[in-house]
């Protein structure tokens, strides 16, 4: 018995070589949960087209938007688990189990963590059209105006959400959540003066900003962006102690196997080394870095710990 339990073990190890050793043998399926145009759209399709052109596979962006995330993200975790379907999150991915009584995946056993591509600070930007050009004069018109003030975010959880939440309870103003499916349509709806305001990635900002089509305010990080040098963070323009990073990484369904895992690391470990890579990351406000699985893992979860007191502490409540 001893012997064949071995034998199965020797085979089952070959088997998962082999297998690690020929991926990818197909496309590549890279779930975006998010609309177009926003950071988890822009980062994918770049290193889509990095991987396509190192591995020789087409890189398949698969847009699914919806529910801050959680609808495409439960698809990459039901889906087989070669490494042939990943999946791009960012801040939502750990804020959603305080914000969700009940989400359709496990946040940690139904992902492998590959790698934690970059960290990226929220812009606040205000439609030009509204008469405030600094976070002072906004919270001034908000207490004058209280509750008529609106914000797009990508979803109810997301980071953007969250962001102006935050501020919202340390300036002590009300104004109105307006969710959309992605950061690309929230953007848009601020763009077109449909609402207010929102927060997020600079490099869905950025743009608009250069066209005078939007107006920044101000950072949610500690320090300011290079992107975006003359914008003031939070804290300096009127919240000392805000602040607020986001980040973005990749995930493969929970049983990939580790091999298939690693080489996904390396690649993108390798994607984020290019010169030319950095320079187009860092001119739309990212910061690049790279962890490993278990450095990216360590940290989902100590983002999980640290956001429920914050949220209780401002009267946010969890969804069912």
């Amino acid at each position: 018995m001893n012997k064949t339990i071995a034998l199965l073990c020797t085979l089952l190890l070959a088997a998962t070589a082999v297998h690690a050793q020929t991926f990818p043998s197909k496309p590549i399926r890279f779930i975006v949960p998010s609309s177009a145009g926003g950071g988890n759209d822009y980062l994918a399709r770049l290193f889509g087209a990095k991987i396509t052109e190192n591995w020789g596979q087409q890189v398949l962006v698969d847009l699914r938007p919806g529910a801050a995330g959680i609808l495409g993200s439960e698809i990459v975790a039901k889906a087989p688990p070669d490494g042939h379907t990943i999946l791009i999150v960012a801040t939502g991915y750990g804020l959603n189990p305080s914000l969700y009584a009940k989400l359709p995946y496990d946040t940690i056993e139904d992902f492998a963590r590959v790698n934690l591509l970059a960290f990226s600070p929220n812009v606040l930007v205000v439609h030009p059209s509204l008469p405030v050009k600094s976070v002072k004069e906004l919270i001034a018109l908000a207490k004058s105006r209280p509750g008529e003030l609106n914000y797009a975010s990508s979803g109810a959880g997301t980071g953007g959400h969250l962001s102006i939440e935050l501020m919202k309870y340390m300036a002590k103003i009300n104004m109105v959540h307006i969710p959309y499916k992605g950061a690309g349509d929230a953007t848009m709806a601020v763009v077109s003066g449909q609402v207010h305001m929102l927060m997020t990635a600079p490099g869905a900002a950025i743009p608009f900003i250069k066209a005078g089509r939007l107006r920044p305010l101000a950072v949610g990080s500690a320090k300011r962006v290079k992107a975006l040098p003359e914008v003031p963070t939070m804290a300096e323009a009127a919240l000392p102690g805000y602040e607020v990073d986001g980040f973005y990484g990749i995930l493969a369904p929970g049983k990939t196997p580790r091999t298939i895992v690693d080489r996904l690391y390396a690649e993108f470990d390798r994607i984020l080394k290019l010169p030319d890579v950095i320079q187009q990351l860092e001119a739309q406000g990212f910061e690049p870095v790279s962890y490993t699985p278990e450095k990216f893992t360590e940290y989902v979860k100590k983002e999980m710990q640290k956001w429920p007191p914050v949220f209780k502490a401002a009267g946010i409540k969890v969804n069912n």
